[in-house]
């Protein structure tokens, strides 16, 4: 009696040992996980657009609309000064992430993406708007001058937003970003991202 008991005590104790060394291998992460080009890319395309900064600029600005006469000006002339806070998102296009940008070698990932670029420019808040029209302008021609401004206020923060600094910044977040996102995806290797 105590013999059998020893050996269904053994029996046991080998069957669950088996079934947890089973268990590790189907279902451990790297027994699971193929880690290749189109795994990678897949992740990444379904992120879309990585916005990785946001900058907020408040410029004033000044849209001087002459006729060139000081006459003309007066009856048909326009200044529009406007001021407006306005946030400008850079990051990097996922989707433009192509399978010769990924390179899988042993236990070391290395990704290529784009330089970081804006990926839209908004307003926010209320745009101020003081607009200085010629008499008859305003009487034929009466324009708020509010479009114009926007599309002013939108160039100028562009223009802020692509200085080289401020593009390296959002780069490098980029980088920083995608290598912590894809340690989740390839496991315990080494993640690179490298800009094009």
């Amino acid at each position: 009696m105590k013999k059998s008991l020893f050996l269904i005590a053994i029996a046991f104790v080998l069957t669950l040992a088996g079934g947890l060394a089973l268990g590790h291998r189907l279902f451990s992460p790297s027994a699971s996980r193929t880690v290749n080009a189109d795994v990678i890319l897949t992740a990444l395309r379904d992120s879309g657009f990585l916005v990785t900064q946001t900058y907020v600029f408040d410029q004033p600005i000044t849209i001087t609309n002459s006729t060139g006469s000081a006459f003309k000006d007066f009856f048909f002339g326009q200044t529009i000064t406007a001021r407006g806070v306005m946030e400008v998102n850079l990051g990097v296009d996922l989707s433009e992430v192509s399978e010769d940008d990924v390179d899988v070698r042993g236990d070391i990932v290395t990704i290529r993406i784009p330089p970081a670029r804006i990926f839209n420019v908004r307003p926010i808040g209320n745009i101020e708007v003081e607009n200085r029209q010629g008499i008859l302008k305003r009487l034929l021609q009466n324009d708020p001058g509010y479009n114009e401004a926007l599309a002013e206020l939108t160039r100028v923060a562009e223009d802020a937003a692509r200085q080289p600094e401020l593009v390296d910044r959002a780069s490098e977040r980029a980088q920083e970003e995608i290598a912590r996102f894809l340690r989740y995806v390839v496991g315990g290797r080494e993640v690179r991202v490298d800009i094009r």
